[in-house]
């Protein structure tokens, strides 16, 4: 019997998560970890049989170290700053560490952090950061990179105008965009938590386009022309970036706009782009394409 160890299992992507695994393999009991006084697992999780609940607070190194022990594997689905993904992760695995636990799966779900220049982007070097600790240990890690989460389309940093009928760009049109939704992410990692033979980093995009192919679906979606409106060169979004960081007071929260942009700058730049993407690694998958992402939005928004 395999026992996977959910860190986050709460949020949005870790619900997501459990759900998966829970569907991928009949006979594995998934453990979610909450903290201590919070009751949102036990009203999520209480009535579920392959479910076990684990109280820890990620302070107290004993209380992990007994959450994590017996577990095949630890997938952190953490969301956060500072505080967490390098915080909170540390604890999670060294407790798993001094608990024997063989895998763990970090809380990345990005684009390629890897290469993307030193100061550019905070969230990405959090993660680059611990990835450091990570590969310092004896557990086996896998990273599950997937381009940018697709309701970034339609959401907190929207590069579509729908109102105006424009689709921003910076630098060029034509750079390759990689986005999976979090459907999509959470069975990818739910494959990838059951794959002892998983590489350091399996790369994953539901779909890739560009500025270019956003504007021309919008306009076969709406049978209205989009247009294509460039809102200057990366450096340019960049330098606003690290001006609107100076001037705000939200350091640690998790996505602010300044990190929005930042975000924009990694995968305009190129150097957030997928290289290996290997999304037939766990067989034939239904993708959910930017297309159906916008088809969606633009139903519901039609419907409210």
């Amino acid at each position: 019997m395999t026992t996977l160890l959910v860190a986050g299992a709460t949020g949005d992507l870790g619900r997501r998560i459990v759900r998966e695994l829970l569907a991928a393999r009949p006979d594995a009991v998934v453990r979610v970890m909450t903290r201590p006084g919070s009751g949102t697992a036990h009203s999520l999780y209480g009535e579920q049989d392959r479910v076990e609940i684990r109280v820890a607070a990620y302070t107290d190194h004993a209380a992990l170290v007994a959450a994590l022990s017996g577990a095949d594997v630890v997938v952190s689905a953490v969301s956060g700053a500072r505080a967490v993904i390098l915080g909170a992760q540390r604890a999670l695995l060294a407790a798993a560490v001094d608990a024997g636990v063989p895998r763990f799966i970090p809380s990345d779900y990005s684009a390629d952090y890897r290469r993307v220049s030193p100061g550019t982007n905070r969230n990405f070097e959090l993660r680059r950061e611990f990835a450091a600790y990570l590969d310092a240990t004896p557990v086996r890690a896998t990273s599950v990179l997937n381009g940018a989460f697709a309701d970034m389309l339609t959401g907190q940093a929207p590069m579509i105008l729908f109102a105006r009928k424009k689709v921003l760009y910076w630098s060029s049109p034509d750079q390759v965009l990689d986005f999976t939704t979090k459907d999509d992410v959470a069975r990818t990692v739910a494959h990838v938590a059951l794959d002892d033979a998983a590489p350091r980093v399996v790369e994953v995009a539901g779909d890739r386009v560009t500025a270019r192919s956003i504007a021309r679906m919008m306009g076969e979606l709406t049978g209205t022309p989009f247009g294509m409106q460039w809102a200057g060169t990366t450096a340019m979004l960049s330098g606003a970036a690290r001006i609107g960081r100076r001037l705000s007071r939200d350091e640690e929260a998790t996505f602010p706009a300044w990190q929005g942009m930042q975000y924009f700058v990694s995968m305009f730049s190129g150097e957030a782009e997928l290289q290996h993407v290997a999304n037939h690694r766990y067989g034939q998958q239904d993708w959910t394409s930017v297309r159906d992402v916008l088809a969606k939005h633009l139903q519901v928004d039609a419907a409210g």
